[in-house]
């Protein structure tokens, strides 16, 4: 997910990478900070692949800066990122809010339906903290109270995301066929 919110990021404009870590740490940072240890080798790897480059930028009256800028391949491993999530990326709730926050780069919005109809899908299927045998254990059968505080508060998480997800699906229909309708 490093290498998507850098790319991300970079799409909306360039910067420097105290300014690009400020801005990770500030989206994915409450999970894991981002430390100059991950984030200068996923910058080498990206500008080695070609994704990303750095150009120097005169100072006022001080050293250049040196900024990170997108490229064109970068743009196209973007949108390849958003348009194709791995499984993880759909199931695990930090890396899907981490390809939310991007999404809206992806100019298809039938791709970016297709996304989220995965994570609904996903967040359809019977799913719990505690399972016996593969079976989600019910709230009622839960005597531990913090495991059962558990279940209700991602019951209620769980539920929210399910119907955020659907009006958006909705919205982006409708979005669709208001550019497709003809004009009067």
């Amino acid at each position: 997910m490093l290498t998507l919110s850098i790319l991300g990021f970079l799409a909306e404009r360039p910067m420097h990478a105290y300014e690009l870590r400020q801005r990770l740490s500030d989206l994915i940072g409450h999970n894991r900070p981002v430390s100059d240890g991950a984030l200068y080798p996923a910058l080498t790897r990206l500008r080695q692949a070609g994704h990303v480059e750095r150009q120097a930028e005169p100072g006022s009256g001080a050293p250049a800066r040196q900024m990170l800028h997108i490229t064109d391949s970068g743009r196209a491993e973007l949108l390849r990122q958003l348009a194709e999530p791995r499984t993880t990326e759909i199931t695990d709730g930090g890396s899907f809010f981490t390809l939310l926050a991007f999404l809206s780069h992806l100019p298809d919005t039938e791709q970016q339906r297709a996304v989220l109809r995965r994570r609904l899908d996903f967040l359809t299927e019977p799913a719990s903290f505690f399972s016996h045998s593969g079976v989600p254990a019910r709230i009622k059968d839960v005597d531990d109270r913090y495991r059962k505080g558990m279940l209700i508060m991602a019951r209620a998480a769980r539920q929210a995301e399910r119907s955020w997800l659907e009006q958006t699906l909705r919205e982006l229909s409708d979005d669709d066929a208001a550019a497709r309708a003809p004009e009067a």
